[in-house]
Formats: C-alpha cells, structure tokens, sequence
C-alpha cells in the first residue's frame, strides 16, 4: 500500500464534497484525509485528498473522481515538487509544575500556546506529518486531553502547476 497526494479544483457548489466522499465510500476507497476550501477565486474549491492502495487502485481513484461533473481538474501533488502542511491543535494536561517543560517541548518545535487554563495548555502546530507526528510522540508522558488535526493541505512549487480558470 502507498499513499498519494490528489489537489482537485472543483466547482464551489453546494454537495461537491458530498458528492466526492460518497464516490470514495461506494467504491471503497480508503481515505486517509480529505481538506476542502475556497481558492482565490470564489467560483473555485480546492479539494486535497490523501488515499493509499496498490497502484491500480490509485489510478482509478484519479479516473473516477476526474469524471465527476463538477471537477475542473486533479493531479497528484507528488512529494519532491509540492509543499504538504498540517494543522494540530493539542490540548496537554499541565500542572503549574509540569508547564515549563510542556512550554519548552512547544518552543523546539515552534509550535504556539494558544490557551492557557490552571490546568492545561492548548497547542497550536503547523507542519508536516512527519513534525506533528514527533510533536505528539514527545508530549507521550503528558496527558493529552484533545487532540484535532486537519489533514493535509498542499500545493505545487512553483508557477508551473498553476491552473488558471475563465
């Protein structure tokens, strides 16, 4: 099994994500994350979608989803020419005593203390998987009360996989 990284450019219209998860879901497709926002231009959403499976399962992903009426375009966000970034908020247990080290853990990482309450801290962290996943793996002796991530978001380097729309 691998994974890949699909941007799709879809129509801002009501149900399209509905729409597109119920593909994956009849077909049975596994999902792994799924982002969903409006670009620059309203007209347009931009979808990224992470799905692992063999590679003949990956290629019918991209072939079925590029047939929905309301996809402009899907390409694979391939790891050597994009960015991935991830969003983790993080709620630890922390009594007054244990706070500096939590602090300092969040400091390594330049992640943000967002709230602070007599006991506990929430955490704000952005980066890939692979930083979120380190993070979390350091706060392992704390209690972690709430953990929500977003699921990827990305984009290709460059101006060359720019897609511009009429």
């Amino acid at each position: 099994m691998q994974k890949k990284v699909f941007q799709l450019l879809v129509n801002n219209t009501s149900g399209v994500l509905s729409r597109i998860s119920g593909l994956f879901s009849r077909r049975g497709y596994n999902v792994e994350s799924i982002t969903a926002g409006v670009t620059a231009d309203s007209r347009i959403t931009r979808i990224t979608i992470v799905a692992s499976g063999d590679d003949e399962i990956l290629e019918q992903i991209e072939k079925q989803v590029s047939k929905l009426e309301d996809v402009r375009s899907i390409k694979e966000l391939e790891p050597e020419k994009s960015v991935y970034r991830e969003l983790i908020m993080i709620k630890v247990r922390a009594t007054p005593e244990q706070r500096q080290s939590v602090i300092a853990v969040a400091d390594i990482f330049r992640a943000k203390i967002i709230d602070v309450a007599p006991e506990s801290l929430m955490i704000e962290l952005t980066g890939n998987q692979q930083k979120i996943d380190a993070f979390i793996g350091l706060l392992d002796g704390y209690e972690i009360l709430e953990l929500a991530r977003t699921g990827i978001a990305g984009l290709g380097r460059g101006t060359e996989p720019v897609i511009k729309f009429d």
